[in-house]
């Protein structure tokens, strides 16, 4: 692979030992990770090579075609860096007391370090992933669907949005938009749009992004900065930029040695590079910050929702059949309500008044039905003794991924049905006899036809 004129010697002319055997790695091949789902009894295989820093996470012997593995579809894992996991061991420290926070996750598309967040963070912990690109949102919105951790709302727009909602979160991750030197060996346009004047654009970016979402941490809460780039300005700058300008304090955070991953360079501040032939992953930096506990409550505020809301039902003129709160596991605590065609579960949570309270899609009202939805099939908060429920083959299951009607046994009951794989929801259908029609959403559907003849699980590769 050829490296951009003037990359290999901005980075070497800093002199840090750590960088000699980069452009050498980047012309390697990138290795494969993929991350277990905890929620959803999710384990790493047994004799499989753990990513050393994220116990769910394990490489890979090859790159199978995950678009047709159904546990994929079914939130089963997430494939994701081994670089990217890392967030799951900050955030594993950050809130060792087992206290639930209120978290945002500001730059989440595709939404890989969300779900290793929500796996990280204490139970009872809300999540808000938020997305400036409209057609990344909605990957988002669908990848999160899938992984079914209930307490998290999607929102879209640009972070100034969260200025006007000042100490409204105990943790921040901001993932920012960068130059992407980190990705070189694995995305062909990182190489071709790189510029000394792409990396400039990006830090005057970074400070604006990082300035907007400043007011909405609480005093005492941690900001966690990072990028997928290698240069300086973009990362041990930004970071001394941040404590010298808004007054953050670098958090340091233990890691193992053996790690290899590497300190900052030219840089008193606590930071973490991970370097590709150093590690097996790619290009991350990251940086935790903790903003100073000056003025207003420094501790994340542990108000109960109002008890009248508890088990309640909005309808806003709908009528909503009992037999929808029997779709949610015995356990849930909080109210259902409808908003236009939208029937959507509210867990309670801790904090009361919270801007950005999360809820589950789970159901959508036609005439005198509610049709549970994709959503609801892939959630924690289903439960799936509440539908009837059909185990269907790897073909059934690849055709209803692709939207198509299949057909289910003369004996599986008719209406509303449950197709699992593998012992996992796959999504609803409505039998009516001689077919079933397929409720699975169009916009998420596969649309290769060249499906493999067997199923092969990733376990295999481990």
């Amino acid at each position: 692979m050829d490296l951009p004129e003037g990359f290999i010697e901005e980075i070497m002319s800093y002199g840090s030992p750590f960088l000699e055997g980069l452009p050498q790695a980047l012309s390697g091949e990138p290795d494969v990770s993929v991350r277990y789902n905890g929620l959803k009894g999710g384990e790493v295989p047994s004799g499989a090579q753990r990513v050393p820093w994220c116990g769910a996470g394990c490489y890979l012997q090859g790159r199978p075609a995950f678009t047709f593995d159904p546990a994929l579809h079914q939130g089963l894992y997430y494939v994701q860096d081994a670089s990217s996991m890392f967030i799951h061991h900050l955030l594993r420290n950050l809130t060792s007391d087992g206290v639930p926070v209120r978290y945002l996750d500001a730059c989440a598309a595709p939404g890989g370090k969300t779900t290793a967040a929500m796996d990280a963070l204490p139970e009872g912990s809300v999540v808000v992933a938020n997305e400036f690109v409209p057609a990344r949102a909605s990957v988002l919105r669908e990848n999160l669907a899938k992984w079914g951790y209930p307490l998290v709302t999607v929102t879209q727009g640009d972070t100034s949005r969260f200025t006007g909602h000042p100490a409204s979160f105990d943790i921040i991750a901001a993932d920012v938009p960068c130059s992407g030197e980190g990705m070189m060996r694995k995305d062909a346009e990182a190489v071709s749009q790189w510029s000394a004047g792409l990396v400039r654009q990006c830090a005057a970016r970074q400070r604006e992004i990082v300035e907007k979402l400043w007011p909405a941490l609480r005093p005492g809460g941690y900001f966690i900065y990072s990028t997928c780039t290698f240069n300086r300005l973009e990362n041990e700058e930004m970071v001394m930029w941040m404590r010298d300008t808004l007054g953050a304090q670098p958090v340091e955070v233990d890691v193992d040695p053996g790690w290899n991953i590497v300190p900052a360079i030219d840089c008193d501040v606590p930071c973490f590079r991970f370097i590709p032939g150093r590690i097996r992953g790619e290009g991350l930096f990251m940086a935790v910050l903790r903003k100073g506990e000056c003025g207003g409550d420094t501790t994340a505020s542990a108000q109960k929702v109002r008890k009248k809301d508890r088990g309640s039902t909005k309808s806003h003129g709908q009528v909503v059949p009992g037999e929808v709160r029997r779709w949610l596991e015995p356990g849930f605590e909080g109210r259902i309500e409808v908003a236009g065609d939208t029937v959507r579960a509210v867990p309670d949570i801790r904090w009361d008044g919270f801007p950005f309270p999360p809820a589950v899609e789970i159901g959508v009202v036609k005439g005198r039905d509610v049709i549970p939805t994709q959503a609801l099939a892939l959630s924690t908060l289903m439960d799936k003794d509440a539908f009837a429920r059909v185990e269907v083959d790897y073909a059934t299951a690849m055709a209803y991924l692709r939207c198509e009607a299949v057909s289910l046994d003369s004996s599986a009951p008719r209406g509303v049905v449950l197709l699992e794989f593998g012992g996992h929801p796959l999504g609803f259908v409505k039998n009516v006899g001689n077919r079933a029609n397929n409720l699975y959403p169009k916009q998420w559907r596969i649309l290769s036809q060249s499906v493999p003849a067997e199923y092969v699980s990733i376990d295999r590769l481990v």
